[in-house]
């Protein structure tokens, strides 16, 4: 489908398109958790997967959204969007936009949103943190086609959306389907479920360290230097690393040296409490942030201790002790006391079979929502660029 082949499509303001109302936060007096006035949406962290979540209400609300407007935030962060299902307050962090239907429909412009969030985002002020007034709103161009055009446009993004999303509930469903059949197989440590032996993590492991604690003189090129962000989902992740010389990697390995098998976990930030097996041998070395746990192979199958330690029950542990009123900060003696389910090995090693079945099916899934996510980029691109 090409802009060219339309004939009679032009660009447009979002301004000339919606009507737009800037949020203004009422006095927080009004503020009640009974249901008295109107739901009250303060920014992004209010909303769902496409409605807002009602935490308060506001009983003298000064801005008003009503109920099929879009929602973007406008500040921490920008371009962020929900649609209003009802009747509602909106704060400083948001806008509402009320689409024009005799020239647009509401789904295209939430895509022609979708799509322009990088350009809104360098269009942002501030100091502490970015936000967006009602002249860059009002002044966003939009490719406005004729309406049909545009239902046409939702119509096929809305398609390869609804993939999209699929494909991640049948992630979440597969994660689920692990923790679920460790539960069925060896209990609830914190249900009381568990028949098992309970060891502390310091007792199945011949150490447990993290890295250096001063950040080194960064190369551009030599061995990998991970920190909290090379971390994600049970894996480790080199994509934009950092790198330091052979000299400073030797230096680093002689106290804390990752290798295959081994076990790492963020101890250090918001996003602390994440494990990863090592399964590469590639040669790297660590942040203060990452500690490194060598497991005690007889004892305990280093798949099977990472992905128990992206259990529920061992996140609870290291919410218990975390340590740090700013940056949340994990000790390694607090890391050392975790308790750990240690089942025979025999069942662990069932367990990790069962868990590499399901990751295979969860392995053709991302490589097809890797498509439909290539595909909903290079369409955008297309409609609205």
């Amino acid at each position: 489908m090409c802009w060219q082949s339309w004939g009679d499509c032009w660009m447009s303001k979002l301004g000339d398109i919606c009507f737009i109302t800037m949020g203004q936060s009422p006095d927080s007096a009004t503020y009640n958790e009974s249901g008295n006035g109107l739901p009250f949406f303060q920014g992004n962290a209010d909303f769902g997967k496409i409605n807002p979540t009602t935490r308060i209400w506001c009983s003298e609300p000064k801005k008003i959204a009503n109920p099929g407007d879009i929602l973007i935030s406008v500040r921490a962060p920008i371009g962020a969007l929900n649609i209003a299902d009802i009747k509602c307050c909106i704060g400083r962090g948001l806008a509402s936009l009320t689409v024009n239907d005799d020239k647009s429909i509401r789904k295209y412009i939430w895509y022609a949103l979708e799509s322009k969030v990088n350009e809104m985002i360098s269009m942002g002020t501030g100091s502490t943190f970015k936000a967006i007034g009602k002249d860059v709103l009002y002044n966003l161009e939009i490719p406005l086609p004729p309406l049909e055009i545009q239902h046409q446009i939702a119509q096929t993004l809305d398609k390869v959306t609804h993939l999209i999303d699929l494909c991640n509930t049948i992630l979440d469903k597969l994660d689920l389907l692990v923790k679920s059949r460790f539960v069925e197989m060896f209990g609830d440590l914190e249900a009381g479920t568990c028949i098992h032996p309970i060891k502390k993590l310091k007792e199945l492991s011949i150490k447990i360290s993290d890295g250096v604690h001063a950040k080194p003189d960064y190369t551009e090129s030599g061995r990998p230097f991970l920190s909290v962000v090379n971390i994600k989902k049970r894996k480790v992740d080199f994509t934009d690393c950092k790198y330091v010389s052979e000299e400073a990697y030797q230096k680093m390995i002689k106290s804390t040296h990752p290798e295959k098998g081994d076990v790492l976990y963020t101890k250090i930030g918001a996003t602390y409490g994440i494990p990863a097996y090592v399964d590469t041998d590639i040669e790297f070395c660590l942040y203060v942030s990452v500690c490194l746990i060598k497991p005690k192979h007889e004892l305990i199958n280093s798949k099977f201790l990472a992905i128990q330690m992206d259990m529920p029950f061992i996140k609870h542990q290291a919410d218990r002790r975390i340590k740090g009123i700013g940056v949340p900060d994990l000790h390694l003696n607090q890391i050392s006391e975790f308790d750990i389910v240690c089942p025979p090995r025999h069942m662990q090693d069932d367990f990790i079979t069962f868990v590499e079945q399901t990751d295979k099916t969860k392995q053709a899934v991302k490589q097809i929502l890797e498509k439909a996510e290539t595909l909903k980029k290079a369409l955008m691109q297309e409609y609205f660029k």
